[in-house]
């Protein structure tokens, strides 16, 4: 409706207490008539659409539930249908959740590259929620640290490597991971004393960051920082 419940009787109200009642009522009977009849029936079919919704929901909750049982079942063929399924027919939340756990389900099953093409698919798709998306690409970040680049990496996690990002702990990890993998142990020891330096890192996040910084010292093969 293009107007508030409450403001409209409440205008109403106000006229209804005013000199110009029967002025008001003549003129405007209709159309305050017809105006209450609009929010009764809007009422009531918005009440009806958020049932049907809620029903909707529920089913969608209940068969993602379902797919995660056959999942923990090592049923992974079936929880993939399942979640194909829901990824097809499924409504609210549910059509998302289940595209991501049908990647991690390809992760586990030994397939990488697909989990790697659906996370970094979700990453692109800007209508998501930015923490989705960011979330997605992280999770094909660190399958690559095993089976990409460090530019392959970089590609999906260094944007969120920026202060300002919610994900930029995990960011710079996969990052200095992966350049520690490759043999590039200054960029490694850029991202970890990235870590060290900040001091919102999570602890698990700083103490592996700071320990592979003394495995980069230890060996030599990068330059201490100064200071």
């Amino acid at each position: 409706m293009a107007f508030n419940d409450d403001s409209f009787i409440r205008e109403v109200n106000e006229e209804l207490r005013s000199d110009q009642l029967r002025f008001v009522w003549r003129r405007f009977g209709r159309v305050i008539i017809g105006a209450a009849v609009l929010i009764v029936v809007g009422t009531a079919a918005y009440s009806g659409y958020r049932y049907w919704s809620g029903q909707q929901a529920g089913n969608s909750g209940d068969q993602f539930i379902s797919a995660l049982t056959l999942a923990d079942q090592n049923k992974t063929d079936e929880a993939l249908a399942a979640l194909a399924a829901i990824e097809k027919d499924g409504s609210g939340s549910y059509p998302l959740l289940a595209r991501m756990r049908a990647a991690t389900l390809q992760a586990q099953k030994g397939d990488t590259a697909g989990a790697v093409a659906a996370f970094s698919a979700i990453g692109k798709e800007t209508g998501l929620p930015t923490v989705i998306r960011d979330a997605a690409r992280l999770r094909a970040a660190y399958l690559l640290v095993d089976t990409g680049t460090y530019d392959q990496v970089a590609a999906e996690a260094q944007e969120l490597a920026v202060p300002a990002n919610t994900f930029r702990h995990s960011a710079r990890d996969v990052l200095g991971l992966s350049a520690y993998k490759a043999g590039d142990f200054a960029k490694a020891r850029q991202w970890f004393q990235a870590i060290v330096d900040d001091p919102q890192s999570p602890r698990n996040v700083g103490n592996r960051a700071q320990m592979l910084l003394d495995l980069i010292t230890a060996s030599g093969k990068a330059p201490a920082a100064n200071g």
